[in-house]
């Protein structure tokens, strides 16, 4: 037993294609094949059932799986070891973010991280949060950036951030008649939501009220008889703020989406009200997600610090004030 066919045998598994595997492992496929029928030779059983399409694990072959990542995850970690003790900061890092923070959060520090760590070559995937999960326990990705909590099993959450809600209306709504808002203003007719997958969908009907939501969750329906015809998915926080500013309702955006926006577009924002006596301001956590057993953790302690240091202010001071995690 080789680790190079343990990895030929992860690469299959997460590819669930013999092809695709050997092209990722950089080998030709009679050669992946041969060392993954060696390796079942040696162990008396067979990894895979290859009956079926797309080739999967059988069972024994799933705990061997289990088994051969963690001793991959171990192998990895010596030269690491080596080059903390250097301090030497080089190699890949593989992120994955969600897209309701990509566009706001890594401008703020993806420029000066590079340019600090000129040795390390950084890949950014935007994914649902899923995905990052998924391709966490896979060794796809090194470190997700996503909302939290997870409670997910063997997925390690280290906290940077709470990131207010805001409320976004558009001209002449009845929302912008209050100088605040509270959870109880918020009518879900008129809603607009993002598509299913997005977490920042599912936070924002939670603190909507799920029992209230009269209309389909994946579209929006504002008064008026031609916007009750109109049915619309979308993944994008933009694409919503847009459809506001021409057609009617509102939404809910993360702090980090108004940073950069226009006066005109200020005037339709509406914060929660956190004077006291008053529900707690509706807020999201954000965080670095890592696998339990994460290899380049200087790295990511590295990628953790510049984050912290780049915050806008609002976001990096602490605040003593009583705050919700919508989830």
């Amino acid at each position: 037993m080789t680790l190079s066919q343990l990895d030929y045998i992860v690469a299959v598994d997460t590819y669930r294609h013999f092809a695709t595997a050997a092209d990722a492992c950089h080998v030709t496929q009679p050669t992946l094949s041969m060392q993954i029928q060696k390796l079942e030779d040696e162990l008396g059983i067979l990894v895979f059932d290859r009956s079926k399409q797309p080739v999967v694990p059988t069972e024994t072959g799933q705990a061997i799986l289990a088994q051969a990542r963690d001793v991959l995850r171990a192998a990895r970690r010596i030269p690491e070891i080596v080059s903390e003790s250097k301090n030497d900061f080089q190699g890949e890092l593989r992120i994955g973010i969600i897209p309701t923070l990509a566009p706001y959060l890594l401008p703020y520090f993806i420029g000066e991280f590079i340019g600090k760590y000129p040795a390390v070559s950084v890949q950014i995937q935007e994914l649902v949060t899923e995905q990052i999960v998924e391709r966490l326990r896979n060794g796809l990705i090194d470190v997700g950036l996503v909302v939290t909590p997870l409670t997910e099993n063997g997925i390690t959450e280290m906290p940077l951030f709470q990131e207010p809600f805001i409320v976004y209306a558009a001209d002449a709504h009845p929302l912008l008649d209050k100088p605040t808002v509270t959870p109880d203003d918020l009518d879900t007719d008129g809603l607009w939501l993002l598509t299913d997958g997005h977490c920042f969908r599912n936070q924002v009907i939670n603190l909507c009220g799920a029992d209230r939501l009269s209309t389909s969750p994946a579209s929006l329906q504002p008064s008026g008889s031609s916007a009750t015809r109109l049915r619309y998915e979308t993944g994008s926080l933009e694409t919503l703020i847009k459809l506001i500013d021409k057609q009617d309702g509102f939404t809910l955006l993360p702090y980090l989406a108004t940073v950069d926006m226009s006066d005109r577009r200020r005037a339709r924002l509406r914060p929660f009200d956190q004077s006291s006596g008053t529900a707690p301001q509706p807020v999201r956590e954000v965080s670095l997600v890592i696998h339990r057993s994460f290899l380049k953790r200087k790295l990511i302690d590295a990628l953790k610090h510049e984050i912290l240091s780049h915050l806008p202010a609002a976001l990096a001071k602490k605040e003593s004030r009583s705050r919700i995690v919508a989830w």
